[in-house]
C-alpha cells in the first residue's frame, strides 16, 4: 500500500487543477438540466472533463443525443495516440488492469505517467493505479462540490475557474521540456495547432497537430529503449 499512497501524493497537483474544473462542470451541469444524480454519476463514470463540458453545453442547445455521443467520440479521438505512447510500458499487464488504466486515462494522468514511465524505465503497478484513482477522486469531488452549492453560485465566469486547467497543464508539461523531442514535440504541436486554428481548421485543430507533433518526435533517436520489466518493490 505504500507505494499506492506515493501515487496519489503524485497526483495531488493534478488535483489542484481538477476540484476547480470539476466544480465548474457541477454547476454548468446542473445549470444546463441535468440533474444533481446524473452530474455526478457523469464524473464518475465518463471522467472525460473536455467531453463532459461539451455535452453539456449541446445537452443545453437541446442537441439530439446522436450528435452529442458523436462529437464527444471526436473529442476524444485523442486518447488513441495517447493509448499508443502507452503501450509500450503497460504490454506486460493484464488485461483487467490494462482496462482500468485505459478508464481511467486522461490527458493529466497521461502526462504524469508518462513522465514516470520514461524517467525510471519500469513501472510500479501499485504507484500507477494510486496516481490514476487520486486524480479520479478529485474530478469526483469537484463536481459534487458544484452540484451542491450551484444555486449559491450562479454564474461561474468571475471566478476565472478556467484558468485553473491551463495552468495544471503547464505545470505538467514542465518537466518533459528537458527531454529534446519532447521539447520539439510541445514547440511544433502549438505552432501547428495555431496554424490549424488560423486557417479555419476549427475542431479539429488539436487532434491534427498533436498527430504531426507527434510522428516529427518520434522520428528523432531515443536515448533509452525500454525494458518492459516491472520495477522492484521498494522500502
Amino acid at each position: 500500500m505504500t507505494d499506492f499512497f506515493r501515487g496519489m501524493r503524485l497526483a495531488i497537483p493534478i488535483v489542484f487543477g481538477y476540484i476547480p474544473v470539476g466544480f465548474a462542470f457541477g454547476v454548468l451541469a446542473v445549470q444546463a438540466g441535468l440533474t444533481p444524480v446524473a452530474t455526478a454519476l457523469m464524473s464518475l463514470f465518463v471522467y472525460a472533463g473536455s467531453s463532459q463540458l461539451i455535452a453539456t453545453g449541446l445537452f443545453g442547445a437541446g442537441v439530439g443525443m446522436a450528435s452529442i455521443v458523436l462529437t464527444t467520440f471526436i473529442v476524444n479521438l485523442r486518447h488513441m495516440l495517447m493509448s499508443a505512447a502507452l503501450t509500450p510500458y503497460l504490454r506486460h499487464w493484464n488485461k483487467p488492469l490494462q482496462a482500468w488504466f485505459a478508464f481511467e486515462l486522461t490527458d493529466e494522468s497521461f502526462a504524469a505517467n508518462l513522465g514516470r514511465f520514461y524517467s525510471t524505465q519500469t513501472v510500479n503497478t501499485a504507484e500507477t493505479l494510486g496516481l490514476n484513482f487520486c486524480a479520479h477522486s478529485g474530478w469526483f469531488a469537484g463536481t459534487l462540490l458544484g452540484v451542491l452549492f450551484d444555486s449559491a453560485i450562479g454564474d461561474i465566469k468571475p471566478l476565472g475557474l478556467d484558468f485553473a486547467l491551463p495552468a495544471m497543464f503547464i505545470a505538467l508539461i514542465l518537466p518533459h521540456l528537458a527531454v529534446r523531442r519532447r521539447l520539439l514535440a510541445v514547440i511544433s504541436g502549438a505552432f501547428l495547432s495555431l496554424a490549424f486554428a488560423m486557417i479555419g481548421v476549427g475542431q479539429w485543430s488539436v487532434l491534427l497537430a498533436t498527430f504531426f507533433a507527434a510522428t516529427i518526435a518520434a522520428f528523432l533517436p531515443s536515448p533509452k529503449s525500454f525494458t518492459g520489466k516491472r520495477s522492484a518493490p521498494r522500502a
